[in-house]
């Protein structure tokens, strides 16, 4: 699979890249990618809510009426849920909402994920570059260039580069990544995939073991 390679102002260079077909070209398996993005969001959960529960309210243990005779329901103590400043039934409690996936799944989800934007066309390729210095205006200049200065992009590198992640940080719509820190759901967050040369090769060394 060849995509065409693209410099910082979007013209094509006349070179071609190769995709692999075991990473970018594999039937998509939507439930793989269901549960590893399901993983992710569950893990960015703090799971550090509380209410208090009536032994944990302030108040009285005194019986608050007698057992019958009152035609009302019976009630033993004012930190009862039914009663106003009373504890909370059955109220949340801190919990860890981590579940584990095993290696071979979240494999097949990242290369389903690359898969089904490679089918959408919402892959494109890059040579690498790098800005002198720190600047917002240079990363927007790139994405005009792309055409995608109104979609959610993510860009991958294929090593640490500052003046081009710094240069991004202050733009809601944009992510720069390392080709080691892709994740299936940040691939299906973004409306296009932006790739640069560097980043194939560790991106389908990752994949392929």
């Amino acid at each position: 699979m060849k995509v065409a390679v693209l410099d910082i102002n979007g013209k094509d260079t006349g070179r071609k890249a190769e995709l692999s077909q075991d990473v970018f070209a594999i039937e998509p398996n939507n439930h793989a990618v269901y549960l590893d993005v399901k993983q992710y969001l569950a893990n960015q959960r703090q799971g550090t809510h509380k209410s208090k529960e009536r032994n944990e309210i302030s108040g009285s243990t005194r019986k608050i009426k007698k057992q019958k005779g009152t035609g009302t329901a019976r009630a033993g103590s004012i930190k009862s849920g039914i009663f106003k400043g009373g504890g909370r039934m059955f109220g949340p409690r801190p919990r860890n909402y981590s579940f584990k996936l095993n290696k071979g799944l979240k494999r097949l989800a990242r290369k389903s994920a690359l898969s089904i934007k490679a089918n959408e066309n919402s892959i494109v390729v890059i040579e690498d570059f790098n800005f002198d210095a720190p600047k917002t205006s240079n990363f927007t200049n790139v994405l005009k260039a792309l055409e995608i200065e109104d979609k959610k992009s993510l860009f991958v590198l294929g090593a640490l580069n500052n003046n081009v992640y710094l240069s991004s940080r202050n733009l809601k719509g944009s992510e720069v990544i390392i080709s080691s820190e892709l994740s299936t759901y940040k691939i299906m967050n973004a409306n296009k995939l932006v790739l640069l040369e560097s980043a194939l090769e560790g991106i389908e060394l990752n994949l392929s073991k």
